[in-house]
């Protein structure tokens, strides 16, 4: 039990927790992605989950969906609370390094992300993220202006705590039903989606407003990966049962042989055609003695 939480929750932390390691969700917020709640929960849904929480979550951790559970708490309390601290401290951040500058490493790190996420053909030909922030650290380092001060802002600082708290309540959500999912979900349809939801992000920093325009890719993508149930309900009723075309015919069939078999011939019986009594009492061939008087 112990090795199986262990190496999930390393797993899931990696994925979880790299934007805080990287920089990226530093740099989202100094470049003003979180000032609103809607803001925060799209980053929240793109950074902290997207389809590297899914794939870790469905296809890579092991135990029931309440063990998985309980590794995605493990590594999603903590990561609330760096969440939180990064906030707070995202303006003694900014006083060593130019934003402006900061800002366009970080949309590049998004956008290889988002590139390495669509396919993996184009993320062996791009530099790793790590080495994209790295550059721009060095690039946009200010040493002579640091000074130590805290967000003035708690409304940021608790976007940005909401933002944590929406991707650990999405990791949720995808390992309580894990099962279903992994029956239903197409995960690379979801992650081809992922990707086009995270390549809008970096435009949206730099030059170009959005708005939620990444946020509802990201659902549109989730809506087309799953594949529903009564699609495949609606698919078998519809379609012609084998067994009642089979007795249909054979009912035809038989009605064409009995149909077939019967006489043509509208002639009746001769026994009939002796019975019948003369049209007129003059043809008859008795005798007048054997007649009745009046006849």
């Amino acid at each position: 039990m112990e090795r199986i939480i262990g190496g999930n929750a390393r797993l899931l932390a990696l994925v979880m927790m790299l934007p805080l390691v990287d920089g990226v969700f530093p740099a989202l917020i100094l470049a003003g992605a979180l000032d609103q709640p809607l803001d925060a929960i799209q980053v929240g849904l793109l950074i902290f989950g997207g389809s590297a929480t899914v794939a870790v979550i469905l296809a890579e951790m092991d135990g029931t969906p309440r063990e998985q559970s309980a590794v995605v708490l493990l590594v999603g309390i903590p990561l609330i609370l760096l969440s939180a601290v990064q906030a707070a401290l995202a303006p003694a951040i900014a006083s060593v390094i130019d934003i402006v500058i900061f800002e366009r490493f970080a949309a590049l790190v998004i956008a290889a992300i988002a590139a390495k996420t669509a396919s993996a053909t184009i993320g062996d030909y791009l530099p790793n993220p790590a080495v994209i922030i790295g550059l721009g650290l060095v690039a946009s380092l200010e040493p002579s202006g640091a000074t130590f001060s805290l967000m003035t802002e708690p409304a940021l600082v608790a976007n940005a705590t909401l933002s944590a708290a929406v991707g650990v309540a999405f990791a949720l959500a995808i390992a309580l039903t894990g099962p279903y999912l992994r029956e239903y979900m197409d995960i690379d349809r979801f992650r081809f989606g992922s990707a086009v939801a995270l390549g809008l992000l970096p435009p949206s920093l730099l030059w170009m407003a959005f708005g939620q325009a990444p946020l509802v890719a990201l659902l549109v993508a989730a809506l087309f990966a799953i594949e529903f149930p009564f699609r495949e309900s609606d698919d078998a009723d519809s379609s012609p049962e084998p067994e009642a075309d089979a007795d249909e015919t054979v009912a035809r069939m038989g009605a064409v042989t009995d149909g077939g078999g019967a006489s043509a011939s509208s002639e009746p019986p001769a026994a009939e055609r002796d019975e019948e009594p003369n049209a007129y009492p003059g043809d008859d061939g008795t005798d007048t003695a054997g007649r009745a008087p009046w006849l």
